[in-house]
């Protein structure tokens, strides 16, 4: 690290998000944020996400007072109703076939912390509109990708994008996981050095 370069951390271990930060060629490590991602009662999706995406960039930025540190965090909704992380097959395929014919919004929720600078936040909303999906395309698409670890159970990075009408998104990357415009933005403010 140069002198008077700020050091960077990303509160996660995602490797989504990790491929998605190496993009903006700035040196980080990443730290896991053990910050507890259940829903409060009745919280709506966009605050879920951009509460936890807060809360996890001050947990490791009080952990490391001399960082920088980008949180996110991303809830799936259909209507009010969030979709979690499948974890396995046949609630991936459930997943999708509730998708199926529908449009749903993924809220990425993105924070750069330092306890000595404070926050900078940023909430980004994507909308996915997904085809009308028979169940052999749902089961051939879970088998060929085995998207258990993605919010949605899809990949729109790889084969995934073949589920879909359209996106309406003003960052592609935030379906990612990480919105890199925004983030590039934050870490500008934070001072780092970016085109």
């Amino acid at each position: 690290m140069e002198i008077g370069i700020p050091r960077l951390l990303l509160a996660s271990t995602s490797r989504y998000r990790r491929d998605l930060l190496q993009r903006l060629r700035l040196p980080f490590d990443t730290v896991s944020s053990d910050v507890d991602e259940a829903p409060r009662p009745g919280e709506a999706p966009a605050a879920l996400a951009a509460r936890l995406a807060r809360e996890k960039a001050g947990a490791v930025a009080a952990r490391y007072p001399g960082a920088w540190v980008i949180g996110s965090d991303q809830v799936a909704s259909v209507g009010a109703a969030p979709l979690g992380k499948p974890g396995d097959r046949a609630r991936a395929i459930a997943q999708l076939t509730a998708m199926s014919g529908a449009a749903v919004d993924f809220h990425t929720a993105v924070a750069v912390a330092r306890v000595d600078r404070g926050t900078f936040a940023h909430d980004d909303v994507t909308t996915v509109r997904f085809r009308t999906l028979s169940t052999g395309e749902i089961a051939r698409y879970v088998d060929a990708e085995a998207p258990f670890d993605c919010a949605g159970s899809f990949k729109a990075e790889g084969l995934g994008i073949a589920l879909f009408e359209g996106i309406d998104s003003c960052d592609p990357t935030a379906l990612v996981g990480l919105p890199l415009i925004a983030t590039a933005a934050l870490l500008r403010r934070a001072g780092f050095a970016l085109p």
